[in-house]
């Protein structure tokens, strides 16, 4: 049986946008099909330049944001770039607190993400 999209993938120019779908990244297997679709960008495809817009996702877990490390030095290591933008200002603090907000590129919005990439 096939995995369902966690993601919906977009591109924009040289840019590949991906949106959360879920409202909740909670779910062990959730996040693991998040990675796993995540992951595969870089790894399969080859994208480089990446933004993960949050503008759907109210709740994440720390399991979560380990996927995100993990996502974020894979990119680094292929020599490309990631951006995330539209956290929700509660998500973001989650970031704040565990110091991601310094790991990560975060921007208000997915246009400001575009900016300059």
């Amino acid at each position: 049986m096939a995995t369902s999209r966690r993601i919906d993938v977009e591109e924009v120019g040289e840019v590949t946008i991906a949106t959360f779908v879920d409202k909740k990244i909670l779910d062990e297997n959730n996040i693991q099909q998040i990675g796993s679709q995540l992951f595969a960008l870089v790894e399969e495809d080859g994208r480089k330049r990446i933004v993960l817009d949050f503008s759907n996702v109210e709740y994440l877990s720390s399991a979560a944001l380990g996927k995100l490390i993990t996502m974020d030095k894979k990119v680094k290591a292929s020599g490309g770039k990631l951006r995330l933008c539209s956290i929700r200002p509660d998500i973001y603090e989650v970031f704040a607190i565990t110091k991601l907000n310094k790991l990560f590129d975060i921007k208000d919005t997915q246009e400001d993400a575009l900016q300059g990439f």
